[in-house]
């Protein structure tokens, strides 16, 4: 089952499954993972690699193990690629 949502919020932070989407595989992990359908049709590994020389926004740390994206640099780029937010 994928999930999905069109719309993001006005405010706060997205993570990077939420960027760039994740695929399920309940059977490799304790917890059930779920398909996550992202915003950017890119890698994990290409959306870190634009990150780490610039061409992506740079990630908020959260916590220890808690980085996540501001809605509105996302927002941004998806704008600035030529797509709709």
């Amino acid at each position: 089952m994928a999930t999905s949502s069109n719309t993001l919020p006005e405010t706060g932070f997205i993570r990077l499954a939420q960027i760039v989407g994740q695929k399920a595989d309940p059977s490799k992990y304790k917890r059930k993972r779920v398909e996550i359908i992202g915003l950017l049709p890119i890698s994990r590994t290409t959306f870190l690699n634009g990150v780490k020389s610039g061409k992506y926004p740079k990630p908020i740390k959260l916590g220890e193990r808690t980085t996540a994206w501001r809605v509105e640099d996302i927002r941004e780029l998806i704008l600035s690629l030529g797509g709709m937010a």
